[in-house]
């Protein structure tokens, strides 16, 4: 390298970072959304952040593993190292070339994300990254490399080096600096290296095959065997502490052909085809899906509709209240805890607020259900896409050791919505209607993020990580939604996805990998770019053009149902709202399915009597509804139950109970159910009870009565279905997995902001009295000083020349800061300027000002 070149070659990250361009910095920026969190003053100041451990670790749990490899190389070669020992260290001896095209990639991955910086001669790893990387004792490189001669020799006297230097056949040096450098450039030089090993017995190579691929550390004794022994007399083997020795990072590299790492990872593995369908196939049955997570939502909130389960202490429900909910909904737990948090996420159901706290239906149920159902199914997966709030981890444990309950705290897991929309746009870049499989699928997200990839589990040897579990509920649930349909992504779950359009020919291998301006590697070399949800108005674009796309596939609700000698009723298929509502009144679900059938019985026809509806008023809903003839049983059924309807009358007295036939209430007393009750006879047509209304009506309908419920003024009462809902309700906010990815109006004002403190910060000025020549901004450690007659003039001739300033500044709390100023005029002792600091024209007091300077010529 030149003298020039080596001059203009960046001496730290800040200088690295100075010298790129507008898109450049965007990209850094838009991957590590943390460094401009708040916006940093100037790049000194970014190139701070980026360097911080906590920064550091999150842009490594980023890499891909192809990338974070080539970071440990980096961090176990020379510092700086230059391009071809990198490559030596990732390709190996036999230079494999799928590695080799594929390492420039990652080198400029790495430079991006500011993790490298450095000319390809001199590249140079991030110290915070170096730190956390290299080998130590107490921290083993993921490529199972030990110190280097240098490193282990640290503590070793000179006469035991000296040694070391005999029994290998090298010369004896005059101090222990050389005596090192020899004995590791006769590690490093293949052919003498392995003239040494030659000279080696067998069970001393064994030894060192034990240990090349790591960890590089073992055991002896004090007085160890022969064959370690002379490991040990020629450096092979290096003590680090009574009882330990250590493989030379310098030897174990020759051992492996040069290779840092057992088994590089240039190539994603691709995402492998189980099955493939026919893609009309696969809509159809997403479809079906889809209308079963509309029925399955409704009738939770059915359940729910009147005020559903308590809210526990620490929130949430309980066991017992799931249980209810998976039987009432004829789903296993885990699926209802699902359907439940879904609604909840969805802003359909929430606590009320209220003194006895219970879940129960919002107002925007109510809304929601008066959409189109491919509309109201958009919304329910575009939800789900997003959420953090994670059902599979119900009934698991917290860090407390607290079990987790469904609708309860600490269910946000931040990498849930990242880990979706990955499954799904790899899901995207299948042939058309192909499923896959689960295990190519998570081998997949392992290799795209390795520090969040698996650890095992001692207990089964199974992958347990969360984003592996986070994986595997996406498959699951989205099947349950419709997004997917035999685990092929059907047409509308690729519209919620943003996705584009399948091409039938599209390999599996280069899915969800679209090429990049300037990309000249193989489909296959490529990783995909970060996954991130939608803006707000894409999602609602996407969730558009989805609910569009499904709508040709549900069928049209029905008006009618098939009424049966039974006391059944059969829907073939969705009914319309109207009718739906109506007959889950009048009666119960028995079976669902293709065809729901219902069950009239005496309370259900007792329950849409309650509600308002008269005898006269379900006979004729029935004829109008029915494609059969009603049924003589059932019309027997209403007629006898609106004949003992309201007979009775239950109030608040605590409660009493009144009727006509006063036989009817000697039955009621005489008989032992009652005695709970605390009835006694008012008169002849009245008894009082102790027990509440509530508590009355249901117990003389246990005894085989209908009695209704009145008002303080003697009318029947009303009970809706529908009659309790929350206070109005915001759905809840998912929990985001650190900064939001800046916008790109947010980019560029954050940049202009950056570049403007960094010219403040930087720009050269002329030597003033008392300065050197060499004096800036950055390097004085004191405000420029000028009289006020100086200051004045200056700033005046500067307003007529157009000319930039330096000043120095005290604001009115007494902060001094250097500005970089372009006055515009001068009057009233105020001074209007462009100021480059703050990207904005603003006005100075000039008794604020200690001092201006004129920039230098060559300020930019």
């Amino acid at each position: 390298m030149s003298t020039e070149e080596k001059s203009a070659a960046p001496r730290s990250l800040a200088e690295a970072l100075r010298v790129r361009d507008d898109v450049s910095l965007a990209a850094l920026l838009r991957s590590r959304p943390d460094l401009i969190t708040p916006v940093p003053t100037d790049l000194t100041q970014l190139a701070t952040r980026a360097g911080t451990r906590a920064s550091v670790v999150r842009a490594l749990e980023r890499l891909d593993r192809f990338a974070l490899q080539t970071a440990e190389a980096l961090a176990v070669a020379a510092d700086p190292a230059p391009y071809d020992e990198l490559l030596a260290l990732m390709a190996g001896d036999e230079r494999d070339p799928v590695i080799a095209g594929a390492l420039p990639r990652a080198v400029a991955l790495l430079r991006e994300q500011a993790l490298v910086w450095g000319a390809d001669d001199r590249l140079r790893l991030v110290r915070t990254a170096r730190e956390l990387l290299a080998p130590s004792p107490q921290h083993p490189s993921p490529t199972g490399l030990g110190p280097t001669v240098r490193e282990a020799t640290a503590g070793m006297s000179p006469g035991r080096i000296q040694d070391i230097l005999a029994a290998v056949g090298l010369p004896s040096t005059h101090d222990s600096v050389s005596a090192v450098s020899a004995l590791g450039a006769l590690f490093a030089d293949r052919p003498r290296m392995t003239a040494l090993l030659a000279g080696l017995p067998g069970e001393s190579l064994e030894v060192l095959e034990r240990l090349v691929w790591g960890p590089p550390y073992g055991q002896v004794t004090h007085d160890p065997a022969p064959h370690l022994r002379h490991l040990l007399d020629r450096g092979l083997l290096l003590p680090t502490a009574p009882g330990t020795v250590v493989l030379p990072r310098e030897v174990a590299l020759h051992l492996r052909g040069g290779r840092a790492h057992r088994t590089p990872e240039p190539v994603p593995p691709p995402v492998e085809a189980a099955a493939a369908h026919r893609p009309q196939v696969v809509d159809a049955t997403a479809a079906g899906q889809a209308l079963t997570a509309l029925a399955t939502v409704e009738e939770l909130l059915k359940e729910w509709d009147e005020g559903g389960p308590a809210v526990l202490r620490a929130g949430g429900l309980s066991v017992r209240d799931l249980k209810r909910t998976a039987v009432a909904l004829d789903v296993p737990e885990p699926v209802a805890a699902f359907w439940v948090e879904l609604a909840y996420a969805a802003g359909l159901i929430a606590s009320d607020g209220e003194a006895d706290e219970r879940y129960a239906a919002t107002p925007a149920y109510d809304e929601w259900r008066e959409l189109p159902p491919a509309e109201r199914w958009a919304r329910l997966a575009g939800t789900w896409l997003t959420a953090t709030r994670t059902s599979g981890v119900v009934g698991g444990r917290d860090a407390k050791d607290r079990t987790l309950s469904a609708l309860g705290p600490n269910l946000d897991r931040s990498a849930a919505p990242e880990v979706r929309h990955r499954v799904l746009a790899l899901l995207a870049g299948l042939p058309e209607g192909a499923s896959p499989t689960e295990e190519s699928v998570l081998a997949r997200l392992r290799w795209e993020r390795p520090l969040r990839g698996p650890r095992r589990d001692g207990r089964d040897g199974r992958d347990d990580d969360l984003r592996t579990r986070l994986a595997r509920w996406t498959l699951s649930e989205a099947e349950l939604l419709g997004i997917t349909g035999r685990g092929a992504l059907a047409a509308p779950g690729r519209a919620l996805t943003g996705a584009p359009e399948p091409r039938p020919a599209e390999v599996s291998e280069g899915a969800g990998v679209p090429e990049g301006p300037g990309d000249k590697l193989p489909v296959h070399h490529r990783t995909p770019p970060a996954p991130a949800p939608l803006p707000p108005a894409e999602q609602a674009a996407a969730a558009a053009r989805a609910a569009r796309l499904l709508a040709p596939l549900l069928p049209e609700p029905l008006d009618h149902v098939l009424l049966q000698a039974d006391l059944t009723a059969v829907a073939p298929g969705p009914l319309e709202p109207e009718l739906a509502g109506v007959l889950g009144m009048l009666a119960d679900v028995e079976s669902k399915g293709g065809a729901t059938v219902y069950r009239f019985t005496p309370g259900s026809v007792r329950r849409a009597l309650d509600s308002g509806q008269a005898a006269a008023d379900l006979h004729a809903f029935l004829a109008r509804h029915s494609r059969t003839p009603v049924p003589q049983p059932l019309t027997y059924l209403i007629d006898d139950v609106a004949r003992r309807h309201g007979r009775l009358r239950v109030g608040a007295a605590s409660a009493y109970v009144r009727c006509d036939d006063d036989a009817t209430l000697d039955e009621i007393l005489a008989d032992k159910r009652a005695a709970g009750l605390g009835l006694r006879r008012l008169a002849p047509t009245v008894l009082a009870a102790q027990a509440d209304p509530a508590a009355l009506l249901e117990g003389l309908r246990t005894m085989g009565f209908a009695p209704a419920a009145e008002s303080a003024a003697g009318d029947v009462l009303v009970a809706r279905a529908d009659a309790h809902r929350t206070p109005p309700r915001t759905a809840p906010e998912p929990v985001p997995d650190g900064p939001p990815v800046p916008d790109d109006t947010l980019l560029t004002a954050a940049i202009r902001a950056v570049r403007a403190g960094d010219l403040a910060a930087t720009a050269p000025r002329k030597p003033g009295p008392g300065s050197g020549a060499g004096d800036t901004p950055a390097a004085g450690a004191e405000l420029p000083r000028t009289s006020a007659a100086e200051t004045l003039a200056t700033v005046q001739a500067a307003v007529m020349t157009g000319e930039a300033l330096w000043i120095g500044y005290v604001n009115a709390e007494g902060a001094a800061s250097q500005r970089v100023i372009a006055p515009i005029r001068v009057e009233g002792g105020f001074v209007t300027a462009y100021d480059h600091t703050a990207d904005e024209v603003r006005t100075y007091p000039l008794h604020r000002i200690t001092g201006v300077a004129e920039l230098a010529d060559d300020a930019t």
